[in-house]
């Protein structure tokens, strides 16, 4: 059976912000931000382009059908860059809320794999 892929030139975007910190945490939330990717949950978008302003990103970003925050500790930076660049309307998730813990959390292909698995129903409601 084949199934018909259908275009979504016509929808928004629904874009993915990581935290890419220098921490354990901010590197698997990171790399679960690549994988969402891969697995078309949504497409991953330079959070720096936020936090500088820069014209076209932030477009973009006006422009999402759904925007996610994905940030590894309570820090909160992901979710904190978009606040002040003027996004409130986003679906914010915490990896340390999600069984990792700061500085012991190993960034392996099974911790990426069990945090999108946990993240996509959140960004999929």
């Amino acid at each position: 059976m084949t199934q018909e892929k259908s275009c979504a030139c016509s929808t928004a975007p629904k874009l993915i912000f990581s935290c890419s910190g220098g921490a354990d945490v901010g590197a698997v939330a990171d790399l679960t931000a690549r994988k969402l990717t891969r697995d078309g949950v949504g497409k991953m978008f330079c959070l720096a382009g936020i936090g500088g302003r820069v014209s076209g990103i932030v477009k973009s970003t006006e422009a999402a059908s759904k925007i996610l925050a994905i940030d590894g500790c309570p820090l909160n930076c992901a979710a904190k860059t978009l606040k002040e660049a003027g996004f409130n309307d986003f679906v914010h998730v915490r990896l340390t809320d999600l069984g990792c813990e700061k500085g012991n959390t190993p960034v392996e292909d099974d911790q990426v794999a069990a945090m999108a698995q946990k993240i996509t129903p959140l960004f999929s409601e």
